[in-house]
């Protein structure tokens, strides 16, 4: 059984995406006043394999054999590379797990990957090209015939380059974000369950790609478990939104179902993570979990999914997260898109108002932040330090330096922005659960739990006040929050984060 996501056909004709209902009785396949994003969901068929999916079953028959006589070949979005690719995938898994296909359905399935062998995105490349690929393994091994061969040679081959070049040495995802790889795990997850329904078959190459799999796989695992907070979600750098991908302890207990190791069993959490390729850092003290983005912006090549968050980080306390970057509730062109891609948006310096990257159009960056002279020190607590010079373009060209330092009951944040005399901002984003106290300078002032835990913050260096925000933790969703923004003195900022650590840490609820 593969990993579950949630339910999102909620009647015979009614679906569910991005927080958005729909009747395809009335928007139909391929309305263009509806978002291009909640179209490809549409077209994907992730419902298929959702949870509870047999109680379904009918609607689903009936929904594939209404998808055929409505989606001509090669017409609309439906026929586009990348819904065709997870449409080809979530046929062939239905059947796999004990469905059985029309005679239409069928003949469908190997048009869509006869159409898709031709249209492969080399153009996009990343994730995309990544998808197509993974299609055409299934669709090979699925069919039989020369041409079916044909597709998973060719799958195999795109693979065998892909692999190496998107999962990195410390098994992130080269994107830099943490919801497309847990998305491009769970591919690999899938291909390795493949390769049990159809053993011993395939091609030489097949065959080598699916023995190196389990190697691959476990530091993804790895990378997975590090940057999720304690409540067990993932946290929101670059593009990344919650319920896209399956949960992370859905996608665990996949790999377990598959044979691979418990995580738990061997392994150990270090007060500090480093994920070198990647360029995050995980540290751990006490009640507290702090994950810090040290990290390039993405492959130079393919930035699309890159907000201007470098040197941002979030923290949890007591289990619940405090201090958030702003997730990602749309994609698109649209002025609240280049909003939540830019710099104010996360927990990092603002230097002029400009972004530390230039983010534009939908997903696209021109000049951008490199990160440089990473330091740790662990003398008195976990200390992290890094620059980097994002803001060069700049008169002067201004560097931005912080640390981080973690200790038992205390996070401190110190920031420098050097050369030139910048206006600059730091901001800080709190969870819309907190409620916030501060005094009249907003130079200290408390975060206040549900639970009655309490944070306090206390600025050392720089002027402090509070601004409305807010956070995006699903696409068509925004939580108005509060933000604190430090105005750097002199080009420097220091504000102290404290706690009291005998207060118990809530455990994640059973998932």
């Amino acid at each position: 059984m593969p990993a579950l996501r949630s339910q999102s056909q909620i009647g015979p004709e009614v679906f569910r995406f991005l927080d958005v209902e729909r009747s395809l009785n009335r928007e139909g396949w391929d309305d263009t006043r509806v978002d291009k994003l909640w179209r490809y969901n549409l077209h994907y068929f992730d419902d298929l394999n959702a949870s509870e999916a047999a109680e379904r079953l009918e609607w689903h028959r009936e929904l594939m054999e209404r998808w055929i006589t409505e989606n001509p070949a090669g017409a609309g979005t439906g026929w586009e590379p990348y819904p065709t690719s997870l449409r080809i995938v979530n046929w062939i898994k239905w059947v796999l797990s004990g469905r059985t296909l029309s005679a239409a359905a069928l003949q469908s399935l190997a048009v869509q990957a006869r159409w898709l062998n031709r249209r492969l995105e080399y153009h996009l490349l990343g994730n995309h090209l990544f998808a197509n690929a993974k299609a055409l393994v299934f669709a090979g091994l699925f069919f039989e015939g020369a041409e079916a061969a044909g597709w998973l040679e060719r799958g195999c081959a795109i693979l065998g380059r892909e692999v190496p070049e998107q999962i990195l040495d410390d098994g992130g995802h080269f994107e830099r974000s943490t919801m497309y790889h847990a998305l491009a795990l769970e591919d690999m997850l899938d291909l390795l369950n493949l390769s049990r329904g159809f053993p011993g078959t395939g091609t030489a190459r097949w065959q080598a790609f699916v023995a190196a799999l389990p190697e691959r796989i476990e530091p993804m695992r790895r990378w997975l478990a590090s940057m999720c907070h304690p409540d067990g979600e993932i946290a929101l750098f670059n593009d990344a939104a919650l319920g896209i991908a399956p949960p992370p302890w859905e996608i665990d207990a996949y790999a377990l179902r598959l044979g691979l190791s418990n995580l738990c069993d061997h392994a150990t959490r270090d007060a500090k993570t480093c994920l070198v390729e990647s360029g995050y850092i995980r540290l751990e003290a006490g009640a507290a979990v702090a994950l810090l983005d040290v990290a390039a912006v993405g492959p130079d090549y393919l930035p699309g999914h890159a907000h201007a968050d470098t040197l941002s980080f979030e923290l949890s306390l007591y289990g619940r997260r405090v201090l958030v970057n702003s997730g990602t509730s749309v994609y698109g062109t649209s002025d609240e898109r280049m909003r939540q891609r830019g710099t104010s948006a996360h927990n990092t310096v603002v230097v002029a108002g400009e972004n530390s990257s230039e983010v534009w159009s939908g997903f696209r960056v021109a000049r951008r932040a490199r990160p440089f002279n990473l330091t740790f020190d662990n003398s008195n607590g976990l200390k992290v330090s890094c620059a980097h010079d994002g803001y060069r373009r700049l008169s002067e060209s201004p560097t931005h330096r912080r640390s981080w330092e973690l200790r038992r009951n205390e996070f401190l944040v110190s920031d420098s922005v050097t050369g030139g005399n910048h206006r600059s901002e730091a901001n800080f984003h709190f969870h819309p659960d907190v409620a916030l106290e501060e005094d009249e300078t907003c130079s200290t002032g408390q975060a206040l739990f549900p639970d009655g835990n309490k944070l306090h913050w206390t600025v050392e260096v720089g002027e402090g006040r509070l601004e409305p925000s807010t956070w995006h933790p699903e696409f068509g969703s925004s939580q108005p929050t509060t933000r604190l923004v430090i105005s750097l003195l002199k080009g420097k900022s220091t504000v102290r984060f404290s706690w009291d650590n005998e207060n118990t840490v809530p455990a994640r609820s059973d998932r």
